[in-house]
């Protein structure tokens, strides 16, 4: 898998919202970690009592097994330990969320925009009081330390609050006609049911940012989560149902990746397929959406560079490299996977950053104090092993770091390479784990020209205290999203999207919720009439 989004810092408002303080680092989290146990059968408890632990697929307002029985292991990837079993669904299962989705699109779509608005209001609210369970459950799936879960749940709540607001601002308009006895509309319209397909790096705000819209403008939904991370989903569609979402709006299945997408892809009553994921499978679904003329918007891959420019100033440089590179161990596609470093400033830059990277301690996410959770599973572990490796063989320097961390499992120690080039496979291809290659370049026109030089075109980072600098590198970098001298950009009210093969379509803000419509002209002829 490829890919997030998120990283994601909440935006301060919803941050205030939430009741956090700062970015991550408030007290309802050292409370939150005070008041639980590591142990994981305590917090599966808590859980369970909460009535957020949901183990069974939502069809039609249902909550139901797999036809046949089958069932998948969700483990902590901290642990190893099995959290929970969820219906391991297919083909049978998916056509009936679809029929599902689709008797109830005539009615959601006809409610008025208000009304939807105050449904998806209600689902905020109940997000917003169930944050610190969320945030656990988050936590026990995915690996991400607890602060990092707190504010994937603030993140994820804005987006449905901020699509509660626009479902009440799409807007039509009007044509000056070129006859004069007819008037010339055009009106906007939800475009149907909508598959969504999302991965397991950010388990809720990868779903929220995707059905927000839907559901605002009208649409209905079949949610295909990862097999990694099923009860984040789960939990969130439970809520939804208490906010008065009508039963078959929202659906979730699980289990058979190809069965579930293959089925979503040939359905006539699909008529949208919105993915976060990797590139590959990205064209997979690209190609299979052709035969039924489906929308498609995709949120691929990266392979982002963060330049540092002699003219940076080094603590905010070191700080904002930091963040964009090991946010959830370095598991979303905006997270750094190349940092270019002016020669003038990278022997400072190396020894600050690599000393920054040293104090990271790792660890399960449930404990306070940890800033790095473990990888998703062993393959993903393995992937960066194979990395690394291949980058010291070709000359990289391990500034720290470089191997298995002693915890076990599938955790990594966070790790710094130097003199890192392009014909290393971590300068080509996205790690996905907590890996910094520092790369040098002499001149702004080189940076720009190795920032350039993938395939790929998601997010990119700069540091420089020069205005026109940061002016003439943003408009060169081929890259939907550039942070200057920040990064954290991500945010629900901004774009979010890539160039390339990152991706079509854009996710949050205002022109996310015209991946969703279909624009219908309307021409009303002979006024002269009676």
């Amino acid at each position: 898998m490829a890919c997030f989004s998120l990283a994601t810092q909440p935006s301060p408002m919803a941050m205030r919202r939430a009741g956090l303080l700062g970015r991550y680092f408030a007290s309802p989290f050292r409370l939150l970690c005070r008041q639980i146990s590591v142990e994981p059968q305590a917090t599966v408890d808590r859980l369970k009592e909460s009535g957020l632990l949901r183990t069974q697929g939502l069809i039609g307002g249902k909550w139901i097994d797999a036809y046949d029985g089958k069932t998948i292991q969700v483990q902590n990837p901290a642990t190893g330990d099995v959290i929970a079993s969820v219906p391991c669904m297919g083909r049978n299962e998916t056509t009936n969320a679809i029929s599902s989705a689709y008797n109830t699109f005539s009615s959601w779509s006809k409610l008025t925009a208000s009304e939807r608005s105050k449904c998806l209001r209600k689902w905020y609210d109940l997000i917003i009081s169930h944050k610190e369970d969320l945030a656990l459950l988050i936590t026990l799936e995915q690996g991400k330390p607890l602060k990092e879960s707190l504010g994937e749940v603030s993140y994820g709540a804005a987006f449905i609050e901020f699509f509660a607001e626009e479902a009440k601002r799409i807007y039509g308009d009007i044509i000056a006609p070129t006859i004069d006895d007819r008037r010339l509309f055009v009106l906007k319209q939800p475009v149907g049911v909508v598959g969504a397909i999302t991965p397991w790096n950010f388990p809720l705000a990868m779903i929220t940012r995707k059905v927000g819209p839907a559901l605002a403008c009208g649409c209905t939904v079949v949610v295909k989560p990862s097999e990694y991370t099923p009860l984040t989903a789960l939990a969130a569609a439970e809520l939804a149902l208490q906010a008065g979402i009508p039963p078959g709006a929202l659906n979730v299945v699980m289990g058979n990746a190809s069965d579930i997408g293959d089925t979503l892809l040939e359905s006539t009553q699909v008529r949208k397929i919105t993915f976060t994921g990797s590139t590959a499978v990205g064209k997979k679904l690209m190609a299979g959406s052709a035969s039924t003329v489906k929308k498609i918007s995709l949120e691929l891959g990266g392979n982002a560079p963060c330049i540092v420019f002699d003219d940076a100033d080094l603590d905010v440089a070191v700080k904002g490299s930091l963040a964009a590179k090991f946010r959830n161990s370095g598991q979303t596609c905006v997270c750094a996977n190349r940092i270019l470093v002016q020669e003038g400033i990278y022997e400072k830059f190396a020894n600050a950053f690599a000393k920054a990277v040293q104090a990271l301690q790792v660890g399960n996410g449930l404990i306070e104090g940890t800033v790095q959770g473990p990888l998703i599973n062993e393959a993903a572990l393995e992937k960066v092993e194979t990395m690394v490796q291949d980058a010291t063989a070709k000359g990289a320097d391990v500034v720290t770091g470089g191997k298995r961390h002693s915890l076990g499992m599938t955790f990594y120690e966070p790790t710094v390479l130097g003199n890192v080039n392009k014909e290393m496979l971590i300068s080509r291809q996205e790690v996905f784990g907590p890996v910094a290659p520092l790369m040098r370049f002499k001149t702004e026109e080189e940076a720009i020209q190795m920032a350039n030089d993938t395939n790929a075109g998601l997010a990119a980072y700069i540091f420089t205290t020069s205005m026109p600098r940061s002016w003439r590198v943003s408009e060169a970098l081929e890259y939907g999203l550039v942070g200057v001298n920040e990064g954290l950009i991500s945010t629900e009210v901004a774009p979010f999207g890539g160039f390339k093969q990152s991706g079509l379509g854009r996710e949050g803000s205002k022109y996310g919720m015209d991946e969703y419509l279909e624009i219908k002209y309307v021409c009303l002829g002979n006024l002269k009439g009676t």
